[in-house]
């Protein structure tokens, strides 16, 4: 393999990213301390002025959103209502004992504070088990606030249940309901990130330290990815009330920013110490550094910030609160690569290889070049059409499953049953079985009006009878001010069943239309868990496309003009394709079927979370453009240096190997904690994000890509001649 011309280094063009390194560089504690007092000042005013969270009805999409939208602000009184089911163990009649039980429940409860109201006891139809009611009071709240406030409230009522079960253990005294659902979902959720954020800081480290084998070479790319992401976390609480974010976003924001943040960080200090071993000095190696290294940094900080901007167009408050905390990570991470990081660096000197770690330190950082990669990518040259056509086949071999790919929301059956409270309302499911879902018709004026209440009753009463079943409609209500009514409907099935989406569709698309549509000035809109999933479903699969295309377009024109070549932007998308699509395949094939079960500890629910695919092609997109960019760059760079086209294309490879496998192993084990959640929707995104980084590292870049140049040869480099006029790009 011919490798780079052994010169002597010398200071690269000046630019914009090389200036401000110098300037860093020259002026490193100042950086270092701005960058500090950035940061803590960030954290601190966000912290201060807090976040300003979506309600759960800002979170839909369609119809069922602007509807729910609409109910959350009417002011309805719908106190949560909790459910004590008091149940023999061996199925057999309940019996006094049992009575005895659930008025022990009564009593228990009704001296709370928390309570409203309890119900008389409802036998079952079997007589097997009692169920006891609950109300708990929330005051004069209505809406998303009144069932915020009964998870808050719902503790002292589970703690009194549990004190009657103490004292009645032959029977099954359990509780369960929408309040201690949120609440034990809410705990999950904490445990489950909690141990992400515990477990993914050591790995990184652990992975860093075999990476750099010194550790204040792998403590800074680490230390860059903490303050990005705190940082950013207090940019989106400042952001958050102007716009309201979804409570999730943090979570998104610590995934992305220790992946592009330890990404940079890795990509830049590893330029330096091969810099240095080349000779350069200090502050040469880090400027020579900012003009490759950074550059990249730049550029693909860019191209991931486009793929994220895709969010926008999902057409969801949650995928748009998602998009602005990613965009503002990956903008502070690159903003911290580009000054602090070589400030840092200036001010550690040589001292970055201390301490060394006792035998890794002996084995890495002797040689720019991996050797396993430079066996697999001569091969690949040699041999280019065959090993695009392997490595093509093999992706698109695993694509295929994802055809067959069917995605809902996830419901109660996705929940773990480890918890008592889960287990509880699958036992209520199957004591009181309900005969179907409800939808909800909402009517309000669009300008605020008072409704016509004769009118309204009139129209509904005309819906009534137009339904199959009169029976199943209820009486219509009006809010306190009179300007929304509503009015529920019994439906068939289980929310996602044929018969409840049918029985929606005829209500939408028959029955409001001719009734309650008819009236003059008043809109209309149909509500309910079947109605939130089918439109959550549709318009993700609606805007899928609209998201790709998106994103396509725009980091195809951000590498065109970033590396002056369209055939290497047109290479970076079909391939990035290749691997979300291999990607789609896997969660399909693992999490459609039972297989994986008890490897992953997992019940299948046969479908995949419905907003995984677009997040994940997003994301992906924009994670795979941290590898591409530096790949691509170091061939070029081998290539200005004279070498003949297929050796740069093996040299680039070779001496960017090593980093992206690092980086990737990072993010394949940061992935892989997710994958370990108890929440079904977590271990999708796990596995999913691990198996597409994993792919793409490398067979994608380290087979895929140089076939694909190898093809081309010199025409990787193409630009048609109406794009001549872009600006040259120099390393």
């Amino acid at each position: 393999m011919t490798a780079l011309p052994e010169t002597p280094p010398r200071r690269p063009r000046d630019g914009a990213v090389v200036r401000i390194a110098r300037w860093s560089a020259t002026h490193r504690w100042t950086v270092v301390g701005l960058w500090l007092l950035a940061v803590v000042l960030a954290v601190v005013v966000g912290s201060a002025t807090g976040t300003n969270t979506l309600s759960g009805a800002e979170s839909g999409s369609g119809e069922s959103g602007r509807a729910d939208v609409v109910l959350d602000d009417a002011g309805f009184p719908d106190p949560p209502t909790e459910q004590v089911l008091v149940q023999t163990r061996d199925g057999s009649a309940i019996g006094p004992e049992g009575t005895s039980a659930a008025n022990a429940v009564a009593a228990a409860v009704r001296s709370l504070d928390e309570v409203a109201e309890v119900g008389d006891p409802v036998p079952s139809l079997d007589g097997t088990a009692l169920l006891v009611p609950v109300t708990l009071d929330v005051g004069d709240l209505t809406g998303g606030d009144a069932w915020e406030a009964g998870e808050d409230a719902v503790g002292p009522v589970l703690d009194a249940v549990a004190g009657v079960q103490a004292d009645h253990p032959d029977l099954w005294v359990t509780e369960s309901g929408g309040s201690s659902i949120g609440s034990v979902v809410g705990e999950q959720l904490d445990d489950d990130f909690q141990r992400a954020e515990f477990l993914s800081l050591p790995v990184t480290l652990a992975v860093l330290l075999v990476a750099f084998g010194a550790l204040l070479a792998a403590g800074v790319p680490l230390l860059l990815g903490i303050t990005a992401v705190g940082g950013a976390l207090g940019l989106v609480s400042l952001v958050s009330q102007l716009r309201p974010i979804d409570e999730s976003t943090s979570s998104v924001v610590l995934l992305i920013g220790m992946a592009v943040g330890v990404d940079y960080a890795l990509f830049y200090v590893r330029r330096v110490r091969e810099e240095r071993r080349h000779g350069a000095g200090t502050g040469l190696a880090v400027e020579l550094a900012a003009a490759t290294s950074g550059r990249a940094v730049l550029t693909s900080g860019i191209a991931v910030a486009v793929a994220m901007s895709g969010m926008y167009l999902a057409g969801n408050a949650v995928f748009t609160s998602f998009a602005t905390g990613t965009i503002l990570v990956v903008a502070v991470s690159v903003i911290g690569s580009l000054t602090v990081l070589p400030a840092t660096l200036a001010l550690l000197g040589r001292g970055i290889e201390r301490p060394r770690v006792p035998l890794i330190g002996r084995l890495v950082g002797r040689t720019d070049d991996s050797r396993v990669w430079g066996a697999v990518v001569r091969r690949v040259v040699a041999r280019p059409g065959i090993s695009l056509a392997v490595g093509a086949g093999v992706l698109l071999a695993v694509a295929v499953p994802a055809i067959g790919m069917k995605t809902a929301m996830p419901g109660i059956d996705a929940l773990s049953r480890d918890s008592e409270v889960v287990r509880a309302y699958d036992a209520i499911a199957v004591a009181y079985p309900q005969e179907g879902t409800t939808d909800e018709v909402v009517l309000w004026r669009a300008d605020g009006d008072e409704l016509d209440a004769p009118a309204v009753r009139a129209a509904v009463a005309e819906l009534t009878a137009a339904l199959p079943d009169p029976t199943a409609a209820g009486e219509v209500e009006f809010n306190p001010a009179g300007t929304v009514a509503r009015v529920s409907i019994a439906g068939a099935g289980e929310a996602d069943s044929a018969d409840a989406v049918a029985g929606l569709e005829r209500l939408r698309e028959d029955l409001v239309p001719g009734t309650v549509g008819d009236l003059p000035g008043v809109t209309t809109a149909v509500t309910g868990d079947t109605a939130g999933s089918l439109d959550f479903g549709s318009t993700m699969s609606d805007r899928l496309p609209v998201v790709i295309g998106f994103v396509l377009a725009l980091t195809i024109v951000v590498l065109t003009v970033a590396f002056r070549s369209l055939a290497v932007a047109l290479i970076a998308a079909v391939l990035t394709l290749l691997s979300v699509g291999a990607a789609y395949g896997v969660l399909v094939l693992v999490f459609q079927s039972t297989w994986a079960e008890g490897l992953l500890g997992f019940t299948s629910t046969g479908s995949i979370v419905s907003w995984l695919p677009l997040f994940l092609f997003v994301v992906l997109f924009g994670l795979s453009m941290d590898y591409h960019v530096f790949v691509v760059s170091r061939v070029r760079e081998a290539a200005q240096a004279g070498i003949p086209m297929q050796q740069a294309i093996t040299t680039g490879v070779t001496r960017s190997a090593g980093v992206v496998t690092s980086a990737a192993v990072v993010m394949v084990a940061v992935f892989s904690i997710f994958a370990t959640l108890s929440m079904l929707e977590f271990k999708q995104l796990g596995v999913g994000l691990a198996v597409a980084v994993l792919i793409d590292a490398t067979l994608v870049r380290g087979v895929l890509l140089p076939a694909t140049m190898a093809l081309l040869g010199e025409r990787t480099w193409w630009l048609p001649r109406w794009l001549h006029r872009l600006p040259a790009a120099s390393h």
